[in-house]
């Protein structure tokens, strides 16, 4: 028997030698465009991304923090994706234990008294590393289903931030228009009393009243707006529909500084990229897998086993010699399959290569757009504080003209109206502010610690 032992020595070692280049990991492709992600910014190498800050510091709201404690404890969007890591990690689990050998046990009965029982076990050699690569794919879904469950987190902590500013947004319309209610009121009041002194006629009465008629239903479909926006909420954390507390748009603190840090840093950072690149990682061992198989594969088995007869037990232990077996197949017939199977691999590499290129740019212009996004909006958010204040100098100054009768009452309702306008605006340019600093959050891989 040993020069059987000799022969199977000699074909590991061979073969091992052989299939060595079906060992190579995955390594990441040069991708000499990703310095040139960012447009117009000047990034020090020692600068702090906005993506290294966790989302509990960087929101300081104490409310949405809360708010967004609940969405990730009870969104079933997250639940799912903590499932699917629990599922890639089993899968990972069947994978290395492929690699170990395999056992079995058989028992017999025949006449009375008789019986036979043996013990087994098996063993794929993996030479040219089929089960090998099927390990390190899994290892790369493990990966990136835990980075699929980063990016559903990421999104769900940007859009609870982003409908809770939207309803603080509303709320500070709400506010607006139900002032700009109570001056049209105050208006109708003062146009009736100049009516009466003869110093205007009732269509300028008629005309305020209709205004404070639109100024009402636009203040109805806000309280619409805001019922359905807390229902759309409640439904987002995973709760039943109900009041969502909340503070003011007003006592917001945002940043005053944002930055993006190093383009490179998108490739570990952000989920969806390392999505990306997991899925070619994924796809560079199926290529191996699919190489793997044009070579042979050697399995070891062997099997000791016990019989009785008369009551006596006998052991042969010989017979872990004579029933080894080491059994070497060689693809014949299946290899027009398997270039099949090569070819698909292949294009499926190729495809995933591009996806993960595109992916990586579609990332830096969201990066970009944020920065833009967030910097417009604070300069205008400047220039509508001006506006405003210019704007009610001069609803307060053709009011006095108007009790005066040096004005006519259209030129009140023409103040009245830019001046409404001008604050609606600015609550709108603060919201693109606060949804600027959001999206770059999100953009930059939301807080995702290294």
């Amino acid at each position: 028997m040993r020069h059987i032992y000799k022969i199977i020595i000699t074909v590991l070692t061979v073969l091992s030698i052989t299939g060595c280049s079906f060992y190579k990991q995955y390594d990441r492709q040069e991708l000499p465009f990703v310095d040139s992600l960012y447009r117009r910014m000047e990034v020090l190498p020692d600068s702090i991304s906005t993506a290294s800050v966790s989302w509990d510091k960087f929101f300081t709201d104490s409310l949405l923090k809360e708010w967004i404690a609940t969405g990730l404890q009870y969104n079933t969007d997250i639940g799912v994706a903590r499932l699917k890591v629990q599922e890639a990690e089993a899968s990972l689990l069947a994978a290395r234990w492929a690699l170990f050998p395999g056992g079995n046990f058989n028992m017999q009965g025949g006449l009375p008294g008789s019986f036979s029982a043996s013990v087994g076990a098996s063993w794929e050699t993996d030479i040219f590393g089929s089960l090998r690569n099927s390990k390190r794919r899994a290892q790369a879904a493990v990966e990136q289903s835990k980075a699929y469950e980063h990016a559903v987190q990421t999104r769900l902590v940007a859009t609870i931030a982003e409908s809770y500013y939207t309803l603080l947004g509303l709320d500070e319309q709400l506010a607006i228009s139900r002032r700009t209610l109570d001056t049209w009121e105050e208006n109708i009041r003062t146009l009736d009393a100049l009516k009466r002194a003869g110093k205007t006629n009732e269509a300028a009465v008629l005309q305020a009243k209709a205004n404070r008629l639109s100024v009402e239903a636009d203040v109805m479909t806000l309280e619409r707006k805001i019922y359905e926006m807390e229902n759309s909420f409640c439904s987002l954390i995973g709760v039943v529909p109900m009041p969502i507390y909340r503070t003011t748009l007003a006592e917001q603190v945002l940043p005053t500084e944002l930055s993006a840090g190093v383009p490179a840093e998108l490739l570990s950072r952000r989920p969806d990229v390392r999505q990306a690149e997991l899925t070619l990682a994924q796809c560079h061992y199926s290529r191996n897998i699919a190489r793997a198989a044009f070579y042979p594969s050697l399995s070891l088995s062997g099997a000791i086993g016990w019989t009785t007869g008369n009551g006596n037990i006998v052991l042969d232990p010989g017979s872990l010699i004579s029933n080894l077996i080491a059994s070497l197949v060689q693809p014949v017939f299946g290899r027009g399959a398997n270039k099949a199977r090569m070819k698909t691999a292949q294009a499926q590499y190729e495809q995933a290569a591009y996806l993960f290129r595109q992916c990586l740019l579609d990332a830096g212009v969201e990066v970009n757009n944020a920065l833009n996004m967030w910097q417009t909006a604070r300069r205008r958010v400047e220039i509508d504080k001006k506006q405003i204040l210019t704007l009610q100098a001069a609803v307060w100054n053709t009011q006095l003209l108007m009790k005066h009768g040096n004005t006519n009452y259209l030129e009140v309702l023409t103040a009245q109206k830019n001046l409404l306008q001008a604050e609606l605006s600015e609550t709108t340019d603060r919201l693109d502010e606060i949804r600027g600093v959001i999206n770059l959050y999100y953009a930059l891989g939301g807080g995702y610690d290294l």
